[in-house]
């Protein structure tokens, strides 16, 4: 893609939406929701904005991952067929989206957004529990590669669908199923990565830019993770994402 078309006030934007984005992600999830009609809202042909998203979105799952495993908060030998799994279905659904149409994908991917955003307001908080982890087919024959296989076509979301059914079918307590998330939501995104740089999908300098800015935006919301409202935030998110799809359906 051609920088060159996109002004500095536009670079500007997308810079400031991917700190907050990552503020955001690292309190509760979910900064795709912003991220993603950002880069709608600049013009950004869809099937460019799955691929940088995808691409932006690594770095902080990633460094996530690479953080547990050093801290031993992470078995590889207990993550790895997690992890295949969450990226095979990534891989299938981010080939799958290559072939749709890219009018069709300014139409579906807004809906998607709303969808998520919806469930995101109306979705209950998950309980704390106390047992340990529990063996579940359900979990890792069918919840894990379904999620990898909703990032690889679209993404915002799928780590906290990731911590939702950790919670739900294996039966982890809110804090280990957000750890869990971490790896399967790394995989699913290096896999969608791998999948939009083949396609040439990706706008790499505008992913670079919001890369820089989800880092500095996480080390900030590191520092306020023990001070933040997590309803607030989580309200906001989706006030803030609902606002700019807005504005991205009005300019069609």
């Amino acid at each position: 893609m051609d920088l060159a078309s996109y002004s500095f006030e536009i670079l500007t934007f997308l810079f400031v939406i991917a700190i907050i984005a990552g503020f955001i992600d690292t309190l509760v999830g979910g900064g795709g929701l912003l991220a993603v009609p950002a880069l709608l809202l600049s013009g950004i042909p869809p099937i460019y904005v799955l691929g940088t998203n995808k691409f932006q979105g690594s770095m902080g799952t990633g460094i996530a991952t690479f953080l547990l495993f050093r801290k031993k908060k992470l078995n590889w030998e207990t993550i790895k067929y997690l992890m295949l799994a969450s990226f095979i279905g990534s891989i299938i659904g981010g080939v799958i989206v290559q072939f749709i149409d890219t009018e069709l994908l300014s139409f579906v991917i807004p809906i998607v957004l709303v969808v998520i955003a919806i469930y995101f307001i109306i979705s209950p908080k998950p309980k704390v529990r106390t047992k340990n982890s529990e063996t579940n087919k359900n979990f890792e024959k069918y919840a894990v590669p379904t999620v990898g296989f909703y990032d690889g076509m679209f993404g915002p979301g799928a780590g906290s669908f990731f911590v939702m059914t950790g919670v739900m079918l294996k039966k982890l307590e809110i804090i280990q199923a957000t750890i869990l998330a971490k790896p399967l939501n790394f995989a699913s995104n290096i896999a969608g990565f791998i999948v939009f740089f083949s396609f040439g999908h990706i706008a790499f300098i505008i992913g670079l830019i919001m890369m820089l800015g989800q880092l500095i935006g996480a080390f900030f919301g590191t520092h306020y993770l023990l001070k933040a409202n997590p309803k607030v935030i989580r309200i906001l998110i989706v006030v803030m994402s609902l606002v700019m799809l807005a504005r991205y359906i009005s300019s069609l």
